[in-house]
């Protein structure tokens, strides 16, 4: 076999030992936490996986339309060729079914819009192995941007839902000194109130003595005048 159909073999088997070590991974991720950075990372890393894997049959793909003219391949041979590739992609299929990334959903919903296998075949039309190296290289950095900029908005939200628990926390403390001022003011209000009806009963009382001792006054005033008119009459 020519050195292309040779390039061709070496590409596939790399992807299916990539496809392996992703099939390890899925596997290991069951004795990982359901949540968490350390569950976050693992995934993350299957995920950049897999498009890398993706990636790399539209490169298989591309290369297996270009064979024809530069090595000549029996029709049987294009044909196992072309299953060969296609029940690696099944297989891609699959196991993002498992990580719940049917047609890549997660990492559209993450980093953007998907790239369509047409466009994806046009990035790696002409691209030798070292431009699809590249390639792959730029997709996992716009991943990892794309994962960078989603924990800075988590981070951001966390801190938001901190400052609005401080900011509930601060009126819940005010509220809570304002129904002790009402409290204290209460109670000094009615402490007053007794006060004023001491007062009012006592001030009534006076009045009482004073109108008695007027009385008697009267009484001795009125029995002097009596004596004096019959002493002098």
């Amino acid at each position: 076999m020519a050195a292309s159909g040779d390039s061709w073999v070496r590409e596939y088997n790399e992807a299916v030992k990539l496809a392996d070590d992703i099939t390890n991974m899925i596997s290991e991720r069951s004795s990982l936490p359901t949540t968490g950075p350390e569950a976050q990372r693992h995934s993350s890393a299957i995920r950049r996986k897999v498009t890398i894997l993706g990636t790399r049959l539209d490169s298989l793909q591309s290369l297996l339309s270009k064979l024809p003219g530069k090595q000549p391949l029996t029709e049987k041979e294009m044909n196992r060729r072309k299953d060969m590739v296609a029940n690696l992609r099944s297989k891609v299929n699959q196991m993002a079914s498992t990580l719940n990334m049917s047609n890549f959903a997660i990492r559209d919903s993450l980093l953007g819009p998907e790239i369509k296998p047409a466009d994806a075949m046009s990035r790696t039309t002409g691209l030798d192995n070292y431009g699809v190296v590249g390639l792959q290289r730029q997709i996992m950095k716009e991943q990892d941007e794309g994962l960078e900029k989603l924990e800075e908005t988590v981070i951001s939200t966390k801190h938001i839902a901190l400052a609005v628990n401080e900011e509930l926390d601060l009126h819940t403390r005010l509220i809570d000194n304002l129904d002790q001022h009402v409290d204290v003011t209460d109670s000094r209000l009615q402490r007053v109130q007794k006060r004023l009806a001491i007062l009012n009963k006592r001030t009534k009382s006076g009045c009482s003595c004073l109108c008695l001792l007027l009385s008697v006054i009267g009484i001795v005033v009125l029995v002097a005048a009596i004596y004096l008119l019959i002493k002098y009459l």
